[in-house]
Order: structure tokens, then C-alpha cells, then sequence
């Protein structure tokens, strides 16, 4: 029986170098998967990528820009109605009865009501008399009646035929555009209302011009 020829200390040497080099690789290869782990706990994550967010487009013609950060103060309230307190022109009623308008001469221009006769009258809707009561009333008035003749300028709240708050009485004034200002006392008004001016006249005739009016305290 022939004993096998034992292998060379050659091929020894080369099969332990083959498998060395193999536990190396597998040695290199945990340890780099190792590191991967660590450096994923270190980041905070769980070791894998995770995928960007897709970030979301702007809506149709939204602006790209932020908006500025709403304010903690309330819009001011809309004004409603027309302040008692300033100048009026009678040219501005929502309404009127019997009125004609005009070309005036008075100072600052515009028109002026005229034609003023028994039973004619003007309206004013939504005036706001505010909190703090108007005592007053003035109106910018001519006339070229006759003499001894006159008419009658009231002041009523909501109704033409409500009674009046306070009234002018008007005589000649030497010419239909000889303008004066004629003032009042009225009782207290406050809040908001639809102002009447209506007009009497025992005469028959036009008694009036009226180009402005305005209330105060």
C-alpha cells in the first residue's frame, strides 16, 4: 500500500495566507457596517437614510413671501351717516317736495334750494348727532319777499310731520342771493336720524332761498 505524499510546507504556507486574508476582509467588513450604526445613533437617526420631505408648491397666486403677522388692533368702525356738525348743502337732500335748485352767489359756489314755498320740504337721511346733544341749529338763508311778509323753517326728526325740534322764521333780506346766516336754539338731539326741514308760509308765495345748514352744541 503506497502511503499519499504529504503536501509540501509550500502549499501549507499558501492556503493559511488564502485564509487569513479571508478573516480580514470579513473583519473589515463588520467593523465598516459597525461604524455605519454608530455614526446613524450619533445623527440621531435609526442608521438609514431617510427620504427629503417633497416640499409643497405654493397655491395659485399665493406670494412666496410670508405674510406680516396679523395685528392684535381691531379695524377702526366704518362711519355711518353724515356728521350734524359740519356744513350741510341743501343741494345733498335725499328727498324734497316742491324745491328747485340753482346756480348761487353766495361764497364757495354750488347750488342753492329755491323756489321755497307752503308745504315744500327736504330730507337728509342717516344724520348723526353723536353722543354729546346739538343745542343749536344756522342756516344760510335770502329772501326778497315783500315786507311784512314771512315764512317758516322747521326742524323735524324722522317724520315731516313730527313736531318740530326748533324753527327759523324768515323776512325779506333785500334780494333773493343777499345771503346772511340765521342761527336758532333747538331741542337736544343725539344719535342718528333722518332730518326734515319743511317750510310754511301764510302768504302764498316763494318765501325762501337755502343754501347750507349745520347743527352745533
Amino acid at each position: 500500500m503506497t502511503t499519499p505524499a504529504s503536501p509540501s510546507p509550500g502549499v501549507y504556507h499558501s492556503r493559511s495566507r488564502v485564509t487569513r486574508n479571508r478573516v480580514a476582509l470579513t473583519a473589515a467588513g463588520l467593523a465598516l457596517l459597525l461604524l455605519g450604526y454608530l455614526i446613524g445613533r450619533l445623527q440621531g437617526g435609526s442608521g438609514e437614510p431617510t427620504p427629503a420631505a417633497a416640499a409643497t408648491p405654493p397655491a395659485a397666486g399665493a406670494s412666496a413671501t410670508p405674510s406680516a403677522e396679523p395685528s392684535s388692533e381691531a379695524p377702526p368702525a366704518p362711519v355711518g351717516g353724515t356728521d350734524a356738525y359740519t356744513t350741510i348743502q341743501a343741494e345733498s337732500a335725499t328727498n324734497q317736495q316742491g324745491i328747485e335748485y340753482e346756480d348761487t352767489q353766495d361764497e364757495g359756489g354750488g347750488k342753492n334750494a329755491g323756489w321755497v314755498n307752503n308745504g315744500d320740504w327736504l330730507r337728509y337721511d342717516e344724520i348723526d348727532f353723536g353722543t354729546t346733544p346739538a343745542t343749536r341749529f344756522a342756516a344760510r338763508v335770502a329772501s326778497d319777499v315783500p315786507d311784512g311778509a314771512t315764512g317758516q323753517l322747521d326742524i323735524r326728526l324722522d317724520s315731516p310731520s313730527a313736531p318740530p325740534v326748533g324753527g327759523l322764521t324768515v323776512g325779506n333780506m333785500g334780494g333773493w342771493q343777499n345771503w346772511q346766516t340765521q342761527s336758532t336754539v333747538i331741542t337736544p338731539v343725539t344719535g342718528m336720524h333722518t332730518v326734515f326741514l319743511t317750510f310754511t308760509t301764510q302768504s302764498g308765495a316763494e318765501f325762501l332761498n337755502l343754501n347750507y345748514f349745520a347743527f352745533s352744541h
